[in-house]
């Protein structure tokens, strides 16, 4: 899957103006038809190429960002159920130095943070310099679930639920990431864009293999009733809060592997762009190495 990053920019960033339509971001994407081709085994084998020589890239990506100590990446992971983000994080991380990493995954909120404004809790866990931090689902649920169900909102001041209170949180979460990016935090938001047959298809598996079955939760399944008002969430989502400084990557979810090798690619060359190098030595420390090096070597 040989794109050049202006290729990958221009299929699946969003634009961060004019009306925004899933519908037009193909799920079912694998860069060459010939990859829908391959038998299970084969695909294996090319993908594991592709997403070994991203890995290997962001390992050294996270390594300069980590030693230069001067900014950090925040990457928002949001999808419906099954379309793999745990298996995203698991895999595109695996190289990344642990001590450079930190990963959180939001459930529901506790009345602790009800009693807060709702990026309380995100606030808190955000990555320090130097540091790749992953919202396993983020404040970007608080324009999602409870707009499917607006009784999980809580106490809030105001009876107004409509269009403009949506409009707020939109501008609130916008300000917000403009406010990270001021403060050298680079934030990389995915949707990982999975059809609802494939969904289904990633459910029954779950149900169907012993060794999965702890995965699966009846919860999911009466969510996925509400999977056209949930698509409309997304749309909205995106449409209103992808931007200059923090824009939106519609990621094709329908097959893992282009997932992760997207995913990988996008967060290495994202990283590459901010120009971070190793800390230089002064002339004086050099001096010092030097001679710490002189007198290793006379050692007996």
């Amino acid at each position: 899957m040989a794109l050049s990053f202006p290729e990958v920019r221009r299929l699946f960033q969003v634009p961060h103006k004019g009306r925004v339509r899933l519908a037009d971001y193909d799920s079912d994407w694998a860069a060459e038809k010939e990859f829908k081709e391959l038998t299970k085994k084969e695909l294996k084998v090319r993908a594991s190429e592709f997403l070994e020589r991203n890995i290997a890239d962001l390992a050294d990506a996270q390594e300069r960002l980590y030693a230069s100590d001067t900014h950090s990446v925040l990457i928002v992971l949001q999808a419906s159920d099954a379309a793999g983000k745990d298996g995203t994080i698991k895999h595109v991380m695996s190289g990344v130095n642990p001590q450079g990493c930190q990963i959180f995954a939001f459930k529901k909120p506790s009345s602790e943070e009800l009693d807060h404004n709702f990026l309380w809790r995100y606030m808190k866990a955000l990555p320090e310099r130097g540091r790749i931090g992953i919202f396993n689902r983020s404040y970007y649920e608080d324009v999602l679930v409870v707009r499917v169900h607006p009784e999980f909102l809580g106490r809030l001041p105001g009876k107004d639920r409509g269009k403009d209170f949506w409009d707020a949180r939109y501008d609130d979460i916008n300000t917000f990431e403009r406010h990270l990016t001021r403060n050298g935090t680079l934030v990389l938001k995915f949707f990982l864009n999975v059809s609802k047959q494939e969904q289904k298809k990633r459910f029954l598996e779950r149900l169907d293999r012993p060794e999965k079955n702890w995965k699966f939760s009846f919860g999911d399944l009466e969510e996925r009733k509400h999977w056209s008002e949930y698509r409309d969430a997304f749309e909205q989502m995106v449409q209103n809060t992808s931007t200059k400084w923090a824009p939106w990557w519609v990621i094709p979810a329908d097959h893992k592997w282009v997932t992760r090798t997207l995913v990988a690619g996008i967060i290495t060359e994202s990283i590459n762009a901010m120009g971070l190098t190793f800390p230089e030595v002064s002339d004086k420390d050099k001096q010092r190495l030097a001679a710490a090096k002189t007198d290793l070597l006379a050692e007996r």
